[in-house]
């Protein structure tokens, strides 16, 4: 049993209680949601979900079958195997004083993210890209004294 995490999107209707459900049946089946996320899709009255299971492939597919049997689900696919664009948002306060501002704005620079809030004692990073950048960005600003950090999740679509 290979454990691997599997990137699942779906379709769903746009109204209350759909995300409960889909979260109710992972609960009732064990398997955890390592990250979620809903918005507004290209067609009116849809959402498009972004969901990150660990697991095997049987676990993964059952998943898959669980889904399509909810009613407000109208399309679901395991893009895992298939070539994806992914990316995740991240939002990252850090302590920052005179002397270390320099050097933090350098980092942000090269990691292509963008400071977004600035005070007195620290400063608010924006970041996208995909979670190996996102955690390398975190490492680097780690000495410097992390304060909070807010991570959207996945957000991947299946190429066309």
């Amino acid at each position: 049993m290979v454990m691997q995490k599997h990137t699942v999107t779906a379709l769903v209707e746009d109204k209350p209680g759909v995300l409960n459900r889909i979260a109710s049946l992972f609960r009732r089946r064990g398997f955890n949601i390592e990250s979620i996320v809903v918005g507004h899709s290209e067609t009116p009255n849809l959402s498009r979900l972004t969901l990150v299971m660990a697991g095997d492939e049987a676990a993964a597919e059952q998943v898959t079958k669980q889904l399509y049997k909810l009613i407000d689900v109208v399309k679901v696919a395991d893009i895992t195997s298939e070539d994806m664009v992914a990316r995740e948002l991240a939002l990252i306060k850090v302590k920052a004083t005179s002397v270390t501002r320099g050097e933090i704005i350098q980092l942000v620079d090269i990691f292509r993210a963008n400071i977004v809030d600035v005070a007195p004692e620290a400063l608010i990073i924006e970041a996208t890209g995909d979670e190996d950048k996102i955690d390398a960005l975190l490492e680097m600003l780690r000495p410097f004294g992390i304060v909070e950090v807010m991570r959207s999740g996945r957000v991947a679509l299946a190429r066309a």
